[in-house]
């Protein structure tokens, strides 16, 4: 007997979830379409020259899910498995949690497909600062608009190149 166990997706799990409320709390197709669409989507593409002298290219997502209550906040995430559908999904439960919370923010997520373990602390600065400054020309950062914020495979260092970067953008 074959058993086919199939997994949901991050983004197939967040918007269920969102339905069953949606149902429950008796909104219209109308809410439900503005509830279950991003507002802006992002994907970059990010060189990286390695130590080695080699160039690598990484995948590079934000995600600002709502800015109906204000400007996005979220996460910047390095992770070798993060991809677009994963990214939406957190963007939107950071909406949620912003909202529940009654936070002035809407909720955005981003991040890089790598794998920060495999790299230097010099390679990982550039890949930060090339992946901000991609996001700076979109218009997609700043005090108004998103606030990026660490999460799984960042932190205070990463935040500070970010930081540095927009600076050096925005004098």
């Amino acid at each position: 007997m074959l058993i086919c166990m199939t997994t949901e997706s991050a983004l197939d799990t967040a918007l269920s979830q969102l339905k069953q409320a949606v149902n429950q709390l008796g909104l219209s197709e109308n809410d439900w379409q503005t509830l279950s669409t991003p507002r802006r989507v992002l994907e970059v593409a990010v060189p990286l020259r390695r130590d080695n002298g080699n160039v690598e290219m990484y995948r590079g997502y934000r995600v600002q899910y709502s800015t109906t209550r204000g400007p996005s906040k979220g996460g910047v995430r390095f992770h070798p498995d993060i991809d677009m559908n994963e990214t939406v999904a957190l963007a939107m439960l950071m909406t949620w949690k912003c909202a529940l919370t009654n936070l002035p923010y809407g909720g955005a997520k981003g991040g890089i497909k790598i794998d920060p373990k495999a790299h230097s602390e010099d390679e990982l600065e550039r890949v930060t600062r090339r992946y901000t400054a991609e996001l700076i020309k979109k218009n997609f950062i700043g005090p108004g608009i998103d606030v990026p914020a660490p999460d799984y495979g960042t932190g205070e260092r990463e935040m500070s190149w970010i930081v540095d970067t927009y600076a050096a953008f925005n004098p």
